[in-house]
């Protein structure tokens, strides 16, 4: 009777190890899901820096808060880039459009922001690592070489992915803060389609920094 008790625990065993691994695996699955939004946020506490990036997107919070970082004296410039989208495309259809850099340029000087503290950085940019390129270079010709950039909250920890990628042979330091007014609730992320198919399109953006980016952007 003891022997038969014995082989049918040693029995089970295997059993309860895929048992147990199992509610494992779906206990650290939910988790995981749940603070998916949340690990894509990481900020920067801000410093006193050479001047505040408006990176491009997200018309007009990002240049709100850059106002607002420049008014409380954490830089003496705000730089804004110039993206190729949608400029290109309504030129091709014939139709007005000043530029994405033309607008937030707007919203600063209606902010507080004097005009000949605001700087367009060249070349145009495709996409978010040629703007960092582009801040690298800039960050280079200045004495500061620390600079304030201001994104969206679920963009924060790919830009920081992506400066560790494009900074290499810069000088250059970035402080990474994210839009107060920005739409992304990273604790309730699955709760709208933009939510979740932002948190989609950030892990698959840092997945390909981090392999090198290996897959280019479409022109």
């Amino acid at each position: 009777m003891k022997q038969r008790y014995i082989r049918d625990l040693f029995g089970r065993r295997p059993l309860l190890a895929i048992g147990s691994g199992a509610i494992i695996f779906l206990l650290v699955s939910i988790y995981g899901f749940l603070h998916a939004g949340e690990w894509l946020v990481n900020e920067d506490p801000l410093e006193k820096s050479q001047a505040i990036i408006v990176l491009s997107g997200g018309l007009p919070d990002r240049a709100l808060a850059a106002s607002q970082i420049y008014r409380q004296g954490y830089a003496k410039e705000v730089w804004l880039t110039q993206p190729l989208q949608p400029g290109v495309s309504m030129a091709e259809l014939q139709l007005p459009y000043a530029s994405e850099e033309a607008y937030s340029r707007m919203v600063l000087i209606a902010k507080g922001v004097p005009p000949d503290a605001i700087r367009i950085l060249k070349p145009r940019i495709l996409n978010t690592a040629d703007e960092l390129q582009a801040v690298a270079a800039a960050l280079d010709q200045q004495p500061i070489t620390t600079a304030i950039i201001v994104t969206a909250r679920s963009h924060t920890r790919r830009v920081r992915a992506l400066w560790k990628k494009v900074s290499q042979g810069h000088r250059g330091r970035l402080i990474v803060r994210a839009a107060p007014d920005d739409y992304f609730d990273p604790s309730h992320w699955w709760g709208t389609t933009n939510g979740a198919l932002t948190v989609v399109r950030e892990y698959l953006g840092l997945l390909n920094a981090w392999a090198g980016m290996p897959l280019a952007p479409a022109k």
